[in-house]
């Protein structure tokens, strides 16, 4: 069973400033590169999620943790741009998966590549640190090791 960390510990208080700033950092440049490629952020959340696999809208917006009514705009509106296309599931044709274009795929990759933000302070640890680092974020969110 987790022990309890109170909440006014200096050191919990002071992770959880520093993880706050680092997410802050991340989505700020996540929305200036979206827009360099002329999408929101939510778009190119969307696009990613999408070029590593086909998904239903209901399962879209349960992985970005928005309405589906959302979702359907976002889709619509990459649709629009060729990004992204709807195609029925190949298991059940009444179901309507979001595919993300070659276009779209392409697209994705150029968000990833231009993220510098986690690289560079990334870059500064070992291969060992990162190693730690990425287990206890995995254990921090309730995932096991590899």
């Amino acid at each position: 069973m987790p022990r309890s960390v109170p909440r006014s510990d200096p050191l919990t208080v002071e992770v959880v400033e520093l993880i706050a700033t680092i997410v802050a950092r991340y989505h700020e440049e996540y929305e200036a590169v979206a827009a360099r490629h002329s999408l929101t952020g939510a778009q190119a959340k969307l696009l990613a999620l999408l070029s590593r696999e086909s998904l239903p809208m209901r399962q879209i917006a349960q992985r970005l943790k928005c309405e589906p009514s959302n979702v359907t705009g976002i889709v619509d509106r990459l649709e629009t741009r060729g990004l992204v296309e709807r195609r029925p599931a190949p298991d059940d044709r009444r179901v309507k998966l979001a595919a993300a274009t070659e276009a779209g795929r392409e697209t994705a990759q150029l968000l990833r590549a231009e993220l510098d933000f986690a690289r560079e302070p990334l870059a500064a640890l070992s291969q060992d640190e990162r190693t730690v680092l990425r287990d206890l974020l995995r254990r921090m969110v309730g995932e096991s090791p590899v």
